[in-house]
């Protein structure tokens, strides 16, 4: 998966379609996304000894990783690319402008 924790992306699909939020985390085996204040639920909590307040909370839903785009500091929405630095480290590349994500 090219997306990782803490990376701005900006929604293509869905009710949220054209908003940038960060990732709050990677869920790669389901290809699936948690992105913060997108595609947000009401879950209704019973009060229970672990969750001392019940009632209506809003919970942040995974997203699918085809659904997002990675948004470069300087060129905007664009995709990811790879290549090896100097050292040989592997690092992740705009494919717009050619800098570092």
């Amino acid at each position: 998966m090219k997306i990782r924790k803490g990376d701005k992306v900006k929604v293509l699909a869905g009710k949220d379609k054209g908003r940038e939020a960060t990732v709050s985390r990677v869920l790669p085996k389901e290809n699936r996304l948690i992105v913060e204040r997108v595609n947000v639920a009401k879950k209704h909590f019973r009060p229970t000894q672990t969750v001392t307040q019940g009632g209506i909370i809003e919970k942040d839903m995974p997203i699918d990783a085809s659904n997002v785009q990675i948004v470069c500091s300087s060129c905007g929405p664009t995709r990811v690319g790879y290549e090896f630095g100097s050292d040989g480290v592997k690092k992740r590349i705009c494919r717009k402008c050619g800098g570092d994500l």
